[in-house]
């Protein structure tokens, strides 16, 4: 994970390196930095456990995976946006999945905290998480009003939340949420297990919950390894942003 981000952070513009990028699908951004990520960590992760299957954003999906009890699943640059951008808001993201859940969730934001040598957050299955060596404890706060959002903006209805700073990767705001450092994630589209995969198991082994925006379970290494939408919050909170997000989880989805 160190070495990937290390490919990553020599290739970022906001250290002044100029980058090659380009759209593989309209508004879809990929950069020469994600492909070279994707190959070493798919050399590399494949030597260390062959029997595993693959799943990356990068790489082309045969859907032989489904049929691997272990698989990866890998963003080489979540925030691809952020990268481009020269922002910090951008990170490796790699799982281990067993049976349709997470083992192992890694995240690695080497542009952050660049004195300490990054942000590394770690977490394995029922044995906690933490960032640079620190456990983690998720938010525990109870009301929906008030809670921390990190968006752009929010939409009228969810005047009584406060908006903060969002970093592009989603995996990220999901990990503020395991940090205590935000109280809810909420995303209204469909989006893919590469994504969350990591972040989640970070972010319940932290304390904090993890679903589909309709409140049901994620599972993992599906023939279509998309789910629609993403909730993280505190536990205590959970009931309320299902029910708060319902309508217009149902309307976005149809």
């Amino acid at each position: 994970m160190r070495e990937a981000g290390r490919i990553a952070l020599a290739a970022w513009p906001g250290d002044g390196h100029r980058l090659e990028h380009w759209e593989k699908d309209p508004g879809s951004p990929v950069s020469a930095a994600d492909l070279a990520v994707d190959e070493y960590l798919k050399r590399e992760l494949r030597a260390l456990l062959p029997s595993a299957g693959w799943l990356s954003e990068e790489t082309a999906d045969s859907g032989a995976r489904c049929t691997q009890d272990l698989v990866w699943l890998v963003d080489p640059i979540d925030g691809t946006r952020d990268f481009i951008a020269g922002r910090q808001g951008w990170a490796v993201s790699v799982a281990l999945v067993n049976r349709h859940r997470p083992l192992f969730g890694y995240l690695f934001a080497p542009s952050r905290r660049r004195g300490e040598g990054g942000e590394f957050w770690k977490a394995e299955l029922g044995r906690g998480a933490m960032r640079n060596g620190e456990v983690l404890v998720a938010s525990t706060r109870g009301d929906l009003a008030g809670a921390r959002v990190p968006a752009p903006k929010l939409a009228p209805e969810d005047a009584d939340l406060v908006r903060i700073d969002q970093p592009n990767s989603i995996a990220l705001r999901m990990a503020m949420v395991a940090a205590d450092e935000a109280d809810l994630l909420a995303t209204l589209r469909w989006g893919f297990e590469w994504d969350i995969a990591a972040a989640a198991l970070i972010a319940r082994e932290a304390g904090a919950a993890v679903t589909d925006a309709f409140g049901k379970p994620l599972n993992y290494n599906k023939l279509d390894p998309r789910a629609f939408g993403v909730l993280c919050c505190a536990s205590a909170m959970h009931g309320q942003a299902v029910a708060r997000l319902a309508e217009r989880a149902a309307r976005y989805s149809a």
